[in-house]
């Protein structure tokens, strides 16, 4: 009875062609036929004689939405998503696959910015070496990104402001983490060693596991035999290669756990060959630097409320209180399916510039999203060292309430000797 009645619509005219369809939803008749193909757009009614297709002019803004979608280019799979959500869901969703794309855009630009350093700073070498002389500009620091700390992040670089006859430098570090004083189990994990300095934040039921798995991947790479022996390019190499570590060791952790699809973890991590510093970044862990009395943060978090920050739609105030406070865009994940973050990704990874005296803080939202910055910044320089500066952090989100678990690692760079 149904596909009489939509056929005694087709032949009343209720229902149109695919042609007069494709006209007002400004596909082509060819892309109507493939989202037909692919369950993104039924057509209301199908000839069971001819095979022509019949669309609803009602179906005609589902239509544009999946064009525009397309548009920004978002993956068919995906709109199949959004396109079955109601307009609420949808929009979230959107704003979710946009600030991915910021971010991996923005990824994309450091990455521009760092091989033009690189290839300046040869430059600059070459004409030094034929002519005997820097060329004009050749002295200082060759350039800077903007990095993700922001106008202002002072460490930011494409990586040969502290090569190859710099003096040589040191960390001295300390980590610890915390239950809380609500939680029953730590999930967040801290690492701090002479050339790794991580933390990770676990969530889902495999959560402790992922944030394990992050950073012990992490510790057997080529730092420790190579140390001093990494170029800029080749350090920037084996940081892609470690943050493809990590995530292979994530999935591997969650699979035997009951819902690996919604375990995972977020990762921050500074490596460090003697010479050079790197950093591997995803979800919404922090790392600040302390130079000259000020601290500035030098990663982006890849969360809902803070691409709602940045397009200016949320205070820094309302979105403490946000319901989706919690949603990541980017974090380690076992799978795809149910996750609560919008899609696994390779983590970021850039280089920094580093300077004798520079004090590093890294640490999950347990510490940074319950103590303001102005607190962080007074117990950073307060600390005589990093044990004690570990120890006061996590006293701090203690005394705040110790909603979630805590983990810190602070680092200071001295000359070496």
């Amino acid at each position: 009875m149904e596909r009489e009645g939509r056929a005694v619509r087709a032949v009343s005219g209720e229902l149109v062609t695919i042609g007069e369809f494709a006209r007002l939803s400004r596909l082509s008749a060819k892309a109507l036929r493939r989202y037909d193909e692919l369950g993104l757009l039924r057509p209301a009614l199908v000839d069971p004689v001819n095979g022509y297709r019949y669309y609803d002019p009602a179906q005609a803004e589902g239509a544009r939405l999946v064009a525009w979608l397309r548009r920004i280019g978002m993956p068919l799979s995906r709109i199949g998503r959004v396109v079955a959500l109601d307009a609420g869901a949808a929009a979230v969703e959107i704003r979710a696959y946009w600030a991915r794309v910021e971010a991996e855009t923005a990824a994309r630009r450091d990455l521009a910015m760092y091989l033009v350093d690189h290839l300046s700073a040869e430059g600059r070498t070459m004409t030094r070496i034929s002519g005997g002389t820097w060329d004009a500009g050749g002295t200082g620091n060759p350039g800077t990104t903007g990095g993700t700390g922001g106008a202002g992040d002072p460490g930011a670089t494409g990586g040969t402001g502290s090569g190859a006859g710099a003096v040589p430098l040191a960390i001295r570090c300390a980590a610890l983490t915390d239950t809380g004083t609500v939680r029953t189990t730590n999930q967040d994990a801290a690492f701090a060693g002479p050339r790794l300095l991580a933390v990770a934040d676990g969530f889902g039921a495999g959560g402790a596991e992922a944030s394990a798995a992050a950073i012990e991947a992490l510790k057997p790479s080529v730092w420790g035999a190579r140390e001093g022996a990494l170029s800029a390019a080749d350090l920037l190499n084996a940081l892609e290669d470690t943050a493809d570590s990590a995530s292979r060791a994530v999935r591997d952790a969650v699979a035997p756990c009951a819902a690996p699809d919604g375990s995972g973890t977020t990762l921050t991590a500074m490596l460090w060959t003697g010479s050079r510093l790197g950093l591997v970044h995803i979800g919404d862990s922090r790392a600040y630097l302390l130079r000259g009395g000020e601290l500035f943060r030098i990663t982006q978090d890849h969360s809902l409320v803070q691409s709602m920050i940045d397009d200016g739609s949320l205070t820094e105030e309302e979105a403490a209180s946000h319901p989706q406070r919690a949603l990541l865009l980017k974090a380690l994940v076992g799978g795809v399916g149910s996750a609560p973050v919008a899609v696994a990704v390779r983590p970021d990874v850039r280089l920094r510039e580093v300077r004798a005296g520079d004090r590093y803080l890294l640490c999950s939202d347990g510490l940074s999203a319950v103590v303001d910055e102005a607190e962080l910044r007074a117990a950073v320089i307060a600390a005589d060292d990093p044990e004690e500066a570990v120890r006061r952090l996590v006293g701090l989100a203690r005394e705040a309430g110790g909603p979630d678990n805590v983990a810190c690692a602070v680092a200071d760079v001295a000359v070496e000797g």
